[in-house]
């Protein structure tokens, strides 16, 4: 998602101007070939961490009791969901509105930095599993996404968050008892 240079409110979302030249490139690829999806890593915790002066915790833990922010006639509860549609907005720009996302990486660290708990994991991934099934604002529906990541990787840094995203420890028992079931 660093590849967006826009993305408040999500209704504005470009690319940045990096990233235009080729991402561009790419969404024209995959809607003249009718290529499935872009693939897309999204980590409300990176964009809670860089602006906690301006991010509430429960919008990017997803548990915001309210709308938090109102985009045209779209509100959004939680942070997961306006990062999504400022890359569906920013698609839309470019020629790609037919282009399906599948967010190929999203997690919470449970430790080692900002927020980075026990708690505040577990409750992110399951509000994400939850919300997946409901999809966005923009786009209602099934969001496939992936958890990241199994276990944590403790060759991982600099930062000592990225050791920490895993949903097992290394000796495989499971940090989250709210993931034991994803009714």
């Amino acid at each position: 998602m660093t590849l967006l240079g826009i993305s408040y409110p999500p209704s504005t979302g470009l690319f940045s101007d990096v990233a235009t030249s080729y991402m561009n490139q790419i969404v024209a690829f995959l809607a003249t070939t009718g290529a499935p999806v872009l693939l897309a890593n999204v980590y409300p915790y990176y964009s809670y961490t860089h602006n906690t002066q301006t991010i509430d915790l429960n919008y990017a833990l997803l548990t915001s009791p309210g709308v938090v922010v109102r985009d045209g006639n779209l509100e959004y509860q939680n942070l997961f969901a306006a990062i999504m549609d400022a890359l569906y907005s920013t698609l839309e720009k470019v020629g790609g509105a037919k282009v399906g996302v599948i967010v190929s990486e999203s997690g919470w660290p449970s430790a080692g930095g900002i927020a980075a708990t026990i708690e505040n994991a577990g409750t992110y991934y399951s509000n994400l599993i939850r919300y997946s099934k409901n999809g966005t604002p923009k786009w209602p529906g099934y969001l496939e996404t992936y958890l990241f990541a199994m276990f944590d990787e403790n060759q991982k840094g600099p930062a000592e968050s990225e050791r920490n995203f895993g949903l097992f420890f290394p000796n495989k028992q499971p940090k989250y008892r709210q993931l034991t079931s994803f009714s």
